[in-house]
């Protein structure tokens, strides 16, 4: 019998997107055959409550998707038990190897990564990391390189490298892997994805909300560690990464470590220039009052709530193009995607006359709050007049032109939670959109070295109005490489 456990299976991430997750898989019939889910928490409940709980989450979530089927729940009610345990203790975590038996085990940590060490050494002690067994490490890991070596070498002692999923779910999203498809599927990206062709690389996480009672974790983490080190850092990475030889995952995952050990490291006189770190000051945010972080804290603190940094990637491809990225808190939008914009036509003959809006070539991946992919492209504007008027357009590149078969556009399948994807990935052994120790090892050495930078400069956060896109330095990081961030769809 192959068995799913959720450690922490009653907290917010199972219920929020691990649970609804399955049952979507469920209901599409995708759960291996005879797979038994067990939650686990230190809650004292019974399997029954604990199915009912996970009940109402699925339920909620399943008919906002309008795909609830009593069926399917009825489904994956057969699969569902819970055991309440101390993950960090051996002995209370026998009766959970007895329960889930001799088959292949995936071990999902929806817990804080303080916890890490010692649940996996708890773990190899009640016999959950035997060579049938995986387990899925929800990021960041540490808080910094030598936290994280910290945190990975006690895993690393339970479970070798092939066992071990570092999730990202970000790399879960549809549109981040049709990103891999556009370029590395077409005959007409990969040519002009270089220096030659692009001007410049935009990564933009946007949110609307504060901290809010998440202070503790956040002032201990920051901006910088909390999105850049992971999620903005991979995104890069897809983006900037050479053809890999294949689709195997460490053909894949080979290339995105070059990237990462090709970043220019940001230096102490280069951190002002470069770098940008902000904080949000009381303010309106989705048209409600919004209070500062130092009054949502109860205390000044100098914990970035904003980062914009220009990153440089010392290689042929990349040579002089740079990647701008910038994510925070009490942003006007929830939005994230990925610009590339492309260099202007070396030579216009349109540029006299007033013929219209002229602009260079853009693609922008959005990944929030809808996922597409769009190319903007010049096209003549409709009409009689005898002076050709050009104007932009966007073409949308996700679904192309979904054909049903008879002629008639089809609807695009059901935005996925990322999670599903990766789940199955994990319980199958597929390592590829997993992140692999020398990944994290890099990503963490450059944050480290901002930080660092950061500290020995005495680089302090800017204020940044909520609701606002960010500190006026943020703009200015643009401006004086003649450049502006995207704030617009086209």
């Amino acid at each position: 019998m192959a068995a799913l456990i959720l450690f922490g299976g009653g907290g917010d991430l199972a219920m929020r997107m691990l649970l609804p997750s399955l049952y979507f898989l469920e209901h599409d019939g995708l759960l291996p055959e005879g797979l038994k889910i067990i939650g686990a928490a230190r809650s004292e409940e019974s399997a029954d409550d604990y199915i009912a709980k996970v009940h109402e989450a699925v339920k909620a979530r399943a008919e906002a998707d309008k795909v609830w089927d009593e069926a399917s729940w009825s489904r994956m009610k057969a699969r569902l038990d819970y055991l309440a345990v101390d993950a960090t203790s051996p002995e209370s975590l026998k009766p959970l190897k007895d329960k889930v038996g001799d088959g292949e085990v995936t071990s999902f940590l929806a817990v804080s990564p303080s916890l890490y060490a010692r649940i996996v050494t708890a773990m190899k002690a009640a016999g959950l990391a035997e060579k049938n067994c995986r387990i899925v490490l929800e990021k960041p890991v540490g808080r910094d390189l030598k936290s994280f070596l910290e945190i990975d070498d006690a895993v690393a002692h339970a479970f070798s490298e092939n066992q071990v999923f570092r999730i990202d779910h970000y790399l879960g999203k549809e549109t981040v892997q049709n990103l891999i498809a556009l370029r590395f599927g077409n005959t007409i990206f990969e040519p002009l994805w270089n220096n030659l062709s692009i001007d410049h690389v935009q990564i933009t996480i946007g949110e609307t909300v504060g901290v809010g009672d998440r202070w503790p974790y956040y002032d201990e983490y920051g901006a910088l560690r909390d999105m850049l080190q992971n999620h903005m850092l991979q995104l890069l990475c897809l983006v900037a990464m050479e053809p890999p030889s294949d689709l195997d995952p460490d053909s894949v995952r080979n290339e995105k470590v070059k990237v990462l050990r090709s970043l220019r490291p940001v230096t102490v006189d280069e951190v002002e220039r470069v770098t940008v770190r902000g904080q949000y000051v009381a303010g309106v945010s989705e048209g409600k009052p919004a209070k500062g972080y130092d009054e949502e804290r109860g205390q000044p603190s100098d914990t970035e709530t904003f980062v914009a940094v220009r990153a440089d990637i010392d290689n042929w491809r990349w040579a002089g193009v740079p990647f701008f990225m910038r994510t925070g808190k009490r942003l006007p939008e929830k939005r994230t995607e990925i610009v590339i914009q492309f260099k202007p036509v070396p030579h216009s003959i349109f540029d006299r006359d007033d013929r219209g809006e002229v602009q260079a070539n853009r693609m922008i991946i959005e990944l929030q709050p809808e996922e597409d992919i769009s190319l903007t492209v010049m096209n003549k504007r409709p009409g009689l007049d005898q002076r050709m008027q050009l104007q932009p357009i966007k073409m949308s590149l996700s679904w192309g032109v979904p054909n049903s078969g008879d002629g008639k556009s089809a609807a695009p399948p059901r935005r996925r939670i990322a999670y599903e994807r990766l789940l199955l990935d994990a319980m199958a052994g597929d390592s590829t959109l997993f992140v692999r120790r020398d990944e994290a090892e890099q990503a963490w050495k450059w944050v480290d070295e901002v930080s660092e930078a950061w500290a020995e400069s005495g680089l302090k956060p800017d204020d940044y109005v909520a609701g606002t896109w960010g500190p006026d330095s943020a703009d200015m990081l643009m401006a004086r490489t003649g450049r502006d961030w995207n704030t617009t769809d086209v």
